[in-house]
């Protein structure tokens, strides 16, 4: 029988993508964030590029995670998981968060740097908007100095 699955030339996998992990920003077997975790223990993820900043907000956060990014400016979309399903983040949660939002944004050089915060349940994508834009229905506004991956220490 002529059998050419294991050719170079056959698609290297068959069937359905990999279920979305969302606790390590993972969507269709792909990396589509950088993860951290906050000073509490709470998983945060920082969108890589527009296109993952989508599908980070509107399809791996789930209604209850907050959401924070950048006032005014484009930058990378956050996401604090919420598996608890806490009424209000843990202020240094939150300032860790959106210092990251600031850290990965082109304010990344400012001061201090204004923040949104949210829920993914308001963020949502009009029909024609390009990859990475969205519109927010209700935030909060922090002010933070921004914060990268390189800037933490190493755990």
């Amino acid at each position: 029988r002529d059998d050419a699955a294991g050719s170079p030339m056959s698609p290297a996998r068959k069937g359905p993508p990999p279920p979305p992990d969302p606790d390590h920003g993972r969507w269709e077997g792909r990396s589509v964030a950088r993860r951290f975790v906050s000073p509490d223990g709470m998983i945060v993820l920082v969108g890589k590029k527009a296109e993952d900043n989508d599908v980070l907000s509107l399809k791996l956060g789930a209604p209850n995670d907050f959401w924070f990014h950048v006032a005014s400016e484009s930058g990378s979309h956050v996401v604090v998981r919420n598996p608890d399903n806490l009424d209000r983040l843990p202020r240094e949660t939150a300032q860790f968060a959106a210092a990251l939002a600031a850290g990965y944004s082109k304010a990344r050089h400012g001061g201090r740097v204004a923040v949104h915060m949210s829920r993914c349940g308001n963020v949502t994508k009009p029909r024609g908007l390009p990859p990475g834009k969205v519109m927010l229905h209700g935030y909060d506004t922090i002010k933070v100095a921004p914060l990268r991956g390189e800037d933490l220490d190493p755990a």
